[in-house]
């Protein structure tokens, strides 16, 4: 029988706490516990991507991060890119219309985010491809995706 116990960690910029199995991944504590359903379920085993948000600044693949993990740590899911006006990151995927079905983006947008905070110059095109490597789009939209995260970059960093 798992041992339950209180996780506390900062989501989105608000502090959170919920009591769980601290090996449950993640994700099912975003989605089941906290009701952020953006990030998705895909393959389960950390390959596709579908589930990356970032903790303490990282991508981190959502699926198989234990919940225990991220006591007291900072953690982003694409919920934390809504506002008005967009996310640099958000309007550029929607001026590039960088998705079809959706399904992928938000980890994709998390993948980016976490790469764009980290520079401090624009990213190669190529350093963009090694950085969103890990996220499977099946949709075939990667020219935008790379378009769009080049085009963020630009308003998300100064040079």
């Amino acid at each position: 029988m798992p041992e339950f116990r209180e996780v506390s960690c900062r989501v989105n910029g608000e502090n959170r706490s919920f009591v769980v199995d601290p090996m449950m991944p993640l994700l099912h504590v975003l989605r089941e516990t906290l009701g952020l359903m953006a990030t998705r379920f895909g393959c389960g085993e950390g390959t596709c991507g579908s589930c990356t948000v970032m903790v303490d600044g990282q991508a981190v693949m959502s699926c198989d991060l234990p919940a225990g993990e991220v006591a007291g740590k900072r953690v982003e899911t694409a919920e934390g890119l809504d506002g008005d006006p967009p996310h640099p990151l958000v309007a550029a995927f929607l001026d590039h219309q960088a998705g079809q079905c959706g399904y992928c983006l938000p980890g994709i947008l998390m993948a980016a985010r976490a790469l764009l905070e980290g520079e401090s110059t624009p990213p190669s095109r190529a350093r963009i491809a090694e950085a969103l490597d890990g996220n499977l789009c099946r949709c075939g939209v990667h020219a935008r995706i790379l378009d769009a995260v080049e085009d963020a970059a630009r308003h998300m960093i100064r040079r």
